[in-house]
Protein backbone atom coordinates (compact mmCIF):
# COMPACT_ATOMS: atom_id res chain seq x y z
CA UNK A 1 0.00 0.00 0.00
CA UNK A 2 1.47 3.37 -0.96
CA UNK A 3 1.63 6.46 1.24
CA UNK A 4 -1.33 8.28 -0.31
CA UNK A 5 -3.61 5.25 -0.06
CA UNK A 6 -2.76 4.81 3.61
CA UNK A 7 -3.36 8.49 4.33
CA UNK A 8 -6.74 8.19 2.64
CA UNK A 9 -7.66 5.28 4.89
CA UNK A 10 -6.68 7.28 7.97
CA UNK A 11 -8.61 10.40 6.97
CA UNK A 12 -11.95 9.27 8.42
CA UNK A 13 -10.35 8.36 11.73
CA UNK A 14 -8.33 11.59 11.99
CA UNK A 15 -10.62 14.49 11.10
CA UNK A 16 -7.99 17.13 12.00
CA UNK A 17 -5.51 15.61 9.53
CA UNK A 18 -5.31 16.33 5.81
CA UNK A 19 -3.52 19.68 5.71
CA UNK A 20 0.20 20.41 5.95
CA UNK A 21 -0.16 20.77 9.72
CA UNK A 22 -2.82 20.32 12.40
CA UNK A 23 -4.46 23.37 13.99
CA UNK A 24 -5.76 23.14 17.56
CA UNK A 25 -7.03 26.36 19.17
CA UNK A 26 -4.60 28.45 17.16
CA UNK A 27 -1.65 26.14 17.82
CA UNK A 28 -0.17 24.72 14.60
CA UNK A 29 1.69 21.40 14.92
CA UNK A 30 3.53 19.24 12.39
CA UNK A 31 5.92 16.29 12.39
CA UNK A 32 8.11 14.73 9.68
CA UNK A 33 10.49 11.77 9.30
CA UNK A 34 13.41 11.52 6.87
CA UNK A 35 15.74 8.58 6.17
CA UNK A 36 19.20 8.34 4.68
CA UNK A 37 18.02 5.85 2.04
CA UNK A 38 15.18 7.97 0.70
CA UNK A 39 16.00 11.55 1.65
CA UNK A 40 19.75 12.11 2.02
CA UNK A 41 21.76 11.17 -1.10
CA UNK A 42 25.39 10.21 -0.74
CA UNK A 43 27.33 13.45 -0.26
CA UNK A 44 24.69 15.17 1.88
CA UNK A 45 26.45 16.80 4.81
CA UNK A 46 25.05 16.54 8.32
CA UNK A 47 24.75 20.34 8.30
CA UNK A 48 22.51 20.16 5.22
CA UNK A 49 20.57 17.26 6.77
CA UNK A 50 19.86 19.36 9.87
CA UNK A 51 18.83 22.36 7.79
CA UNK A 52 16.66 20.34 5.41
CA UNK A 53 14.98 18.16 8.04
CA UNK A 54 13.89 21.01 10.28
CA UNK A 55 13.18 23.14 7.22
CA UNK A 56 10.65 20.56 6.01
CA UNK A 57 8.60 20.96 9.18
CA UNK A 58 8.90 24.74 9.09
CA UNK A 59 7.61 24.60 5.50
CA UNK A 60 4.47 22.90 6.79
CA UNK A 61 3.89 25.84 9.12
CA UNK A 62 4.47 28.24 6.23
CA UNK A 63 1.77 26.47 4.23
CA UNK A 64 -0.73 27.21 7.00
CA UNK A 65 0.29 30.85 7.28
CA UNK A 66 1.62 30.24 10.79
CA UNK A 67 4.24 32.13 12.77
CA UNK A 68 6.77 29.56 14.06
CA UNK A 69 7.42 29.19 17.78
CA UNK A 70 10.14 26.55 17.72
CA UNK A 71 11.36 23.21 16.41
CA UNK A 72 12.84 19.97 17.75
CA UNK A 73 14.40 16.87 16.17
CA UNK A 74 15.17 13.24 16.92
CA UNK A 75 18.56 12.15 15.55
CA UNK A 76 19.08 8.43 15.06
CA UNK A 77 22.27 6.88 13.68
CA UNK A 78 24.38 3.70 13.94
CA UNK A 79 27.05 5.68 15.81
CA UNK A 80 27.24 9.07 17.50
CA UNK A 81 30.02 11.06 15.87
CA UNK A 82 30.68 14.37 17.58
CA UNK A 83 31.43 16.30 14.40
CA UNK A 84 28.36 14.98 12.62
CA UNK A 85 25.95 15.70 15.46
CA UNK A 86 27.28 19.21 16.01
CA UNK A 87 27.04 19.93 12.28
CA UNK A 88 23.44 18.64 12.24
CA UNK A 89 22.51 20.89 15.17
CA UNK A 90 24.19 23.88 13.51
CA UNK A 91 22.12 23.30 10.36
CA UNK A 92 18.93 22.97 12.38
CA UNK A 93 19.69 26.15 14.34
CA UNK A 94 20.59 28.13 11.23
CA UNK A 95 17.42 27.29 9.29
CA UNK A 96 15.36 28.27 12.32
CA UNK A 97 17.24 31.56 12.68
CA UNK A 98 16.72 32.23 8.96
CA UNK A 99 12.95 32.38 9.53
CA UNK A 100 12.95 34.03 12.94
CA UNK A 101 12.43 31.08 15.26
CA UNK A 102 14.49 28.78 17.50
CA UNK A 103 15.73 25.21 17.45
CA UNK A 104 15.27 24.07 21.05
CA UNK A 105 16.68 20.52 21.12
CA UNK A 106 15.40 17.00 20.73
CA UNK A 107 16.56 13.43 21.31
CA UNK A 108 19.31 11.00 20.30
CA UNK A 109 18.87 7.30 19.58
CA UNK A 110 20.74 4.35 18.12
CA UNK A 111 19.36 3.39 14.71
CA UNK A 112 20.49 1.10 11.93
CA UNK A 113 20.10 3.90 9.37
CA UNK A 114 20.62 7.65 9.74
CA UNK A 115 17.07 8.80 10.44
CA UNK A 116 15.63 12.12 11.55
CA UNK A 117 12.21 12.98 12.95
CA UNK A 118 11.41 16.67 13.28
CA UNK A 119 8.53 18.62 14.75
CA UNK A 120 7.66 22.30 14.61
CA UNK A 121 5.01 24.34 16.38
CA UNK A 122 3.60 27.78 15.63
CA UNK A 123 0.59 30.05 15.99
CA UNK A 124 -2.04 31.03 13.47
CA UNK A 125 -5.16 33.01 14.34
CA UNK A 126 -6.47 32.67 10.78
CA UNK A 127 -4.82 29.61 9.20
CA UNK A 128 -5.08 28.88 5.49
CA UNK A 129 -6.31 25.38 4.66
CA UNK A 130 -6.31 23.38 1.43
CA UNK A 131 -10.07 23.48 1.15
CA UNK A 132 -10.97 27.07 0.23
CA UNK A 133 -10.24 27.36 -3.51
CA UNK A 134 -13.12 28.59 -5.69
CA UNK A 135 -13.57 28.54 -9.50
CA UNK A 136 -12.05 31.69 -10.97
CA UNK A 137 -9.27 31.97 -8.37
CA UNK A 138 -5.73 32.33 -9.67
CA UNK A 139 -3.43 29.34 -9.12
CA UNK A 140 0.00 30.54 -8.01
CA UNK A 141 3.38 29.30 -6.80
CA UNK A 142 6.17 31.05 -4.92
CA UNK A 143 9.77 31.05 -6.07
CA UNK A 144 11.00 28.44 -8.53
CA UNK A 145 10.62 24.69 -9.02
CA UNK A 146 13.16 21.93 -9.53
CA UNK A 147 15.99 22.89 -7.14
CA UNK A 148 15.99 19.55 -5.33
CA UNK A 149 15.82 17.60 -8.58
CA UNK A 150 18.81 19.56 -9.85
CA UNK A 151 20.62 18.90 -6.56
CA UNK A 152 20.24 15.14 -7.07
CA UNK A 153 21.89 15.42 -10.48
CA UNK A 154 24.80 17.26 -8.88
CA UNK A 155 25.06 14.61 -6.14
CA UNK A 156 25.17 11.96 -8.87
CA UNK A 157 27.99 13.86 -10.58
CA UNK A 158 29.97 14.04 -7.35
CA UNK A 159 29.57 17.83 -7.16
CA UNK A 160 28.56 17.76 -3.51
CA UNK A 161 29.17 21.42 -2.69
CA UNK A 162 26.72 22.68 -5.31
CA UNK A 163 24.28 19.88 -4.48
CA UNK A 164 24.24 20.72 -0.78
CA UNK A 165 23.75 24.39 -1.56
CA UNK A 166 20.64 23.61 -3.62
CA UNK A 167 19.34 21.22 -0.97
CA UNK A 168 19.29 23.96 1.68
CA UNK A 169 16.03 25.68 0.82
CA UNK A 170 14.61 28.61 2.79
CA UNK A 171 11.16 27.80 4.24
CA UNK A 172 8.59 30.31 2.98
CA UNK A 173 7.47 31.40 6.45
CA UNK A 174 7.35 35.12 5.62
CA UNK A 175 5.53 34.50 2.34
CA UNK A 176 3.02 32.21 4.01
CA UNK A 177 2.22 34.74 6.72
CA UNK A 178 1.92 37.54 4.16
CA UNK A 179 -0.48 35.46 2.04
CA UNK A 180 -2.95 34.87 4.88
CA UNK A 181 -5.22 37.82 3.97
CA UNK A 182 -5.27 36.82 0.30
CA UNK A 183 -4.93 33.06 -0.23
CA UNK A 184 -8.12 30.99 -0.38
CA UNK A 185 -6.18 27.68 -0.21
CA UNK A 186 -2.53 26.82 0.26
CA UNK A 187 -0.03 23.99 0.76
CA UNK A 188 3.66 23.40 0.18
CA UNK A 189 5.06 21.66 -2.89
CA UNK A 190 7.07 18.97 -1.09
CA UNK A 191 5.28 16.24 -3.06
CA UNK A 192 5.72 18.08 -6.37
CA UNK A 193 3.67 20.68 -8.19
CA UNK A 194 1.47 18.20 -10.05
CA UNK A 195 0.55 16.22 -6.95
CA UNK A 196 0.01 19.42 -4.95
CA UNK A 197 -2.48 20.65 -7.54
CA UNK A 198 -4.37 17.36 -7.29
CA UNK A 199 -4.39 17.55 -3.49
CA UNK A 200 -5.61 21.15 -3.45
CA UNK A 201 -8.31 20.36 -6.00
CA UNK A 202 -9.47 17.30 -4.07
CA UNK A 203 -9.65 19.22 -0.78
CA UNK A 204 -11.51 22.14 -2.41
CA UNK A 205 -13.72 19.97 -4.66
CA UNK A 206 -12.70 21.84 -7.80
CA UNK A 207 -10.45 21.59 -10.85
CA UNK A 208 -7.37 23.49 -12.00
CA UNK A 209 -6.20 24.53 -15.46
CA UNK A 210 -2.46 25.24 -15.49
CA UNK A 211 -0.33 26.49 -18.35
CA UNK A 212 3.35 26.59 -19.23
CA UNK A 213 5.83 28.12 -18.88
CA UNK A 214 6.21 27.18 -15.23
CA UNK A 215 8.75 29.02 -13.02
CA UNK A 216 11.48 26.38 -13.22
CA UNK A 217 14.76 27.11 -11.48
CA UNK A 218 17.78 27.96 -13.61
CA UNK A 219 19.69 25.16 -11.85
CA UNK A 220 17.51 22.69 -13.76
CA UNK A 221 18.66 24.08 -17.09
CA UNK A 222 22.25 23.51 -16.02
CA UNK A 223 21.77 19.75 -15.56
CA UNK A 224 19.15 18.61 -18.11
CA UNK A 225 17.98 19.44 -21.60
CA UNK A 226 14.63 20.94 -22.62
CA UNK A 227 12.95 17.52 -22.83
CA UNK A 228 13.48 16.77 -19.11
CA UNK A 229 12.91 20.28 -17.82
CA UNK A 230 9.18 19.90 -17.18
CA UNK A 231 9.64 16.50 -15.52
CA UNK A 232 12.02 17.89 -12.91
CA UNK A 233 10.02 21.06 -12.34
CA UNK A 234 6.49 19.66 -12.17
CA UNK A 235 6.79 16.10 -10.87
CA UNK A 236 9.94 15.57 -8.81
CA UNK A 237 8.94 17.58 -5.73
CA UNK A 238 10.88 18.34 -2.54
CA UNK A 239 11.06 22.03 -3.45
CA UNK A 240 9.08 23.32 -0.46
CA UNK A 241 7.59 26.28 -2.29
CA UNK A 242 4.00 27.38 -1.60
CA UNK A 243 1.22 26.47 -4.00
CA UNK A 244 -1.83 28.63 -3.42
CA UNK A 245 -5.03 29.97 -4.90
CA UNK A 246 -5.88 33.67 -4.73
CA UNK A 247 -9.15 35.39 -5.73
CA UNK A 248 -8.56 37.36 -8.92
CA UNK A 249 -9.24 40.81 -7.36
CA UNK A 250 -6.63 40.12 -4.65
CA UNK A 251 -3.81 38.91 -6.89
CA UNK A 252 -1.93 42.21 -7.31
CA UNK A 253 -2.09 42.94 -3.59
CA UNK A 254 -0.88 39.41 -2.79
CA UNK A 255 2.09 39.80 -5.12
CA UNK A 256 2.99 43.13 -3.57
CA UNK A 257 2.70 41.75 -0.03
CA UNK A 258 5.09 38.83 -0.16
CA UNK A 259 8.93 38.95 -0.13
CA UNK A 260 9.41 36.45 -3.00
CA UNK A 261 8.10 36.10 -6.53
CA UNK A 262 4.51 34.87 -6.80
CA UNK A 263 3.86 33.44 -10.26
CA UNK A 264 0.38 32.82 -11.59
CA UNK A 265 0.38 29.45 -13.36
CA UNK A 266 -3.34 28.90 -13.95
CA UNK A 267 -6.96 29.23 -12.87
CA UNK A 268 -9.27 27.24 -10.60
CA UNK A 269 -12.01 25.52 -12.60
CA UNK A 270 -15.08 23.44 -11.83
CA UNK A 271 -13.32 20.10 -12.40
CA UNK A 272 -10.34 18.39 -14.02
CA UNK A 273 -6.61 19.00 -13.57
CA UNK A 274 -4.94 20.03 -16.81
CA UNK A 275 -1.63 21.35 -18.10
CA UNK A 276 -1.89 23.20 -21.41
CA UNK A 277 -5.30 21.63 -21.91
CA UNK A 278 -4.14 18.02 -21.38
CA UNK A 279 -4.79 15.91 -18.25
CA UNK A 280 -2.03 16.42 -15.69
CA UNK A 281 -0.99 13.12 -14.07
CA UNK A 282 -1.26 12.81 -10.30
CA UNK A 283 2.40 11.98 -9.95
CA UNK A 284 5.08 13.22 -7.58
CA UNK A 285 7.37 12.43 -4.68
CA UNK A 286 6.57 9.31 -2.66
CA UNK A 287 8.02 8.78 0.83
CA UNK A 288 8.87 5.14 0.25
CA UNK A 289 11.85 3.12 -0.89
Amino acid sequence: MDERTMLGLLADRLPRAGDDAAVIDGLVVTIDMLHETTDFPSGTTRYTAGWRSVGASLSDLAAMGAAPTGAVAVYGAPAFEQEEILAFVDGARDVCEAVGTEYVGGDLDDHAEFTVATAAVGRADDPVFRSGAEPGDAVCVTGTLGRSAAALRYFDRGEAERANELFRFRPRINAGRALVPYASAMMDSSDGLARSLHQLAEASDCGMAVETPLPIDEAVDAVVGPDERLELGAFFGEDFELVCTVPEPELTAARDAIPVTLTRIGTVTEDGITLDGQPLPDRGYTHQR
